[in-house]
């Protein structure tokens, strides 16, 4: 997953945290985590250390971001979800997807039904596709096609009781036409089988404002990723208390740090500053 909204299929996550636990357990928020923050820290020293520091900064919720061939970060999905209760936190939703095209629909389709299978063994809530290719020749027939595709998707998902979403870059927020990607997709997708889990930071960097597409669709957004230039908070860019107040409203209590750039190159120490951010603001419950 990159800055300009380019995404790998096989997505590879990490998550870190130091040895900074919050002390006082009485001040700890339902705070989660998109794993992917952490990627580096799995590569160098594997997921059961990641999870441990995780556990130790405070983060309650994961978002994973490593599937392959039936495997979470290398592991049986009910051999990762042990070792997440373990600790004390939840796997509540899962990045992964795939390209998509007509002639290897079959293949596809293959591929999602050994997903779904993994996912519901881990327990989680949500399976969510991170990205799909639009570059200057994608034309509106092109997304009509994927969301075709996601809510084939989303009607398979939903016979393992697991919902299907798609999350945002900021290349959404661009025109074809005179029509924004974003709402061609809002307004496309069945609504029965697709939500959306919205990438405050990619909506803002798009030039989209969180705050009225949670207001003015309050039905289709399930998840949220709450997201900063580098750590959350750091930019000064992104006011997040209107942005949480209507998530309250909205009841939406799933949603996931994601730091993607990190001061001074320390990911496991920009992960732990900005649960120490969202934890001291009042706004967050």
């Amino acid at each position: 997953m990159l800055a300009g909204g380019v995404v790998i299929p096989q997505l590879l996550s990490s998550c870190a945290g130091s040895g900074a636990a919050a002390k006082n357990i009485g001040l700890q928020k339902n705070i989660g985590l998109q794993l992917y923050s952490l990627r580096d820290l799995v590569k160098e020293s594997g997921i059961k250390v990641t999870l441990e520091t995780v556990a130790k900064m405070g983060y309650k919720n994961l978002e994973t971001a490593s599937y392959d061939n039936g495997l979470i970060y290398g592991l049986p999905p009910r051999e990762f979800k042990k070792m997440v209760d373990d600790l004390g936190m939840k796997c509540t939703s899962a990045h992964l997807g795939q390209a998509f095209t007509k002639e290897k629909e079959a293949e596809v389709m293959a591929w999602w039904d050994q997903a779904i299978e993994a996912h519901n063994a881990l327990g989680v809530k949500y399976m969510i596709q991170p990205w799909m290719p639009v570059n200057e020749q994608t034309t509106l027939d092109d997304l009509k096609l994927y969301c075709d595709y996601f809510n084939t998707v989303g009607y398979k998902t939903a016979s393992a009781s697991i919902a299907f979403g798609y999350h945002n870059h900021n290349f959404e927020f661009r025109k074809i036409g005179d029509q924004l990607i974003y709402d061609f997709l809002l307004d496309t997708v069945s609504k029965n089988h697709v939500f959306f889990e919205l990438d405050v930071y990619w909506c803002i960097e798009g030039g989209g404002d969180p705050v009225a597409y949670l207001k003015n669709r309050p039905s289709q957004f399930k998840a949220i990723h709450i997201k900063d230039e580098k750590e959350i908070g750091a930019s000064g860019k992104i006011d997040f208390k209107p942005i949480f107040d209507q998530m309250k409203a909205n009841n939406i209590k799933d949603w996931y740090v994601e730091v993607e750039q990190y001061t001074n190159n320390d990911p496991v120490a920009s992960v732990q500053q900005s649960y120490n951010f969202l934890n001291k603001a009042d706004y967050v419950k």
